[in-house]
């Protein structure tokens, strides 16, 4: 667990208990307030699947200390079922401000998807190349009209999605969410381990 990361979340579970009754437990523990309740899981990729396939919950993916303070205030303060899975790796600054998809930089050859801490290194790995790079911190609910719409500002509907656990954890809302729009899709998985030469390599190769 990155160190900032730990800190965030420690510190964020004073101001998750306005009542001093509800808060966060440890890893995968629940906290409820109200009707809701956040579970947060520490490099768990079979739990982030899990819950990722499950309509009835919210997932974030934080990739900054920022990040991870904000979704579980917000999910605690709306009295979400929410899951934060928190990763291992942090992104240098904090990004996902708004609820859906952040386009960090335009481009028109296609779209890379980069969810959580796989921003960083996605963002040096395409350095250079003339794509959109689409972050997220949240997957669920999925963003489809972020993705649509920087999708169908391209020339080429060409995605890479990049995100953490099991590669292709999102491509079915990909699918669906681009079904009328004919496109190339690369998943890339196990983003906490894949560092950029490996992104830059996959992407190239999948752009050729």
């Amino acid at each position: 667990m990155h160190p900032d990361m730990l800190q965030a979340l420690t510190e964020s579970l004073p101001a998750a208990r306005p009542d001093g009754l509800d808060g966060l437990d440890g890893p995968g523990g629940p906290a409820g307030h109200g009707t809701g309740t956040v579970l947060v899981g520490y490099g768990a990729v079979e739990e982030l699947a899990r819950f990722a396939t499950d309509p009835r919950w919210t997932v974030h993916v934080p990739g900054h200390p920022d990040e991870v303070r904000r979704a579980i205030r917000s999910a605690v303060g709306r009295g979400e079922r929410a899951f934060v899975h928190l990763s291992g790796d942090s992104n240098a600054e904090p990004h996902g401000l708004s609820e859906g998809f952040e386009l960090v930089r335009e481009g028109l050859d296609g779209v890379v998807l980069a969810v959580g801490a796989t921003l960083d290194p996605v963002l040096r790995a395409t350095a250079g190349l003339d794509l959109a790079v689409l972050y997220a911190a949240t997957v669920r609910p999925f963003d489809e009209v972020g993705l649509r719409t920087a999708v169908l500002a391209a020339d080429h509907a060409d995605i890479v999605l990049v995100e953490p656990g099991l590669p292709g954890l999102s491509a079915r809302h990909v699918a669906e969410t681009l079904v009328h729009v004919p496109h190339r899709l690369l998943p890339l998985g196990g983003a906490d381990g894949l560092d950029e030469e490996v992104i830059a390599r996959a992407v190239r190769d999948f752009l050729r």
